[in-house]
C-alpha cells in the first residue's frame, strides 16, 4: 500500500511538472495561430513605424530592463513601435527592445520577445 503511495505521488509530480511547462512553454516560442499571422503581418510602414502583433498585457519599461520602473501595458494584441535599442537580454534569446506610446498614453520600453517579430531588430526601423 504504501509502495502504491508512492508510486502515485511521483507519478503526480511528474505530471505536474510536465503540465506546467508545457503550457507555460518557453518565453523564446514561435507564434501560433493568431500570433503567427500577426508576425507574417509585422513590418515598417510609409510613416517609418513598425506595426506589430504583440503580447497581450506586455509591460513597457522605462528603460531597457525589467528592474526599471513599468510606465504601463499594452492592452491591444497589434501596435506600432517607433525604434529599437540594445538593453538587457529577455527570453527572446536577445537584448532588443522597442519603443512605442502604451495604452495609458506613457512611452515605455518593450522587451523584444513580447512583440511578434520575425527577427529583431526588425528590418527598417531606426534605431533609437
Amino acid at each position: 500500500m504504501i509502495e502504491r503511495r508512492k508510486l502515485s505521488v511521483a507519478l503526480a509530480t511528474v505530471a505536474l511538472a510536465t503540465g506546467l511547462l508545457t503550457a507555460a512553454g518557453p518565453a523564446s516560442a514561435k507564434p501560433t495561430g493568431p500570433a503567427r499571422q500577426a508576425a507574417a503581418e509585422c513590418g515598417v510602414r510609409s510613416d517609418g513605424k513598425l506595426w506589430c502583433g504583440n503580447r497581450v498585457g506586455a509591460k513597457g519599461y522605462e528603460h531597457r530592463s525589467y528592474g526599471s520602473a513599468v510606465r504601463g501595458p499594452l492592452n491591444s494584441s497589434f501596435s506600432w513601435f517607433a525604434c529599437w535599442g540594445p538593453g538587457d537580454p529577455h527570453g527572446g534569446g536577445n537584448n532588443i527592445w522597442y519603443w512605442t506610446k502604451l495604452d495609458n498614453g506613457q512611452w515605455g520600453n518593450v522587451p523584444a520577445v513580447d512583440v511578434y517579430t520575425s527577427v529583431d531588430p526588425a528590418p527598417g526601423l531606426r534605431q533609437c
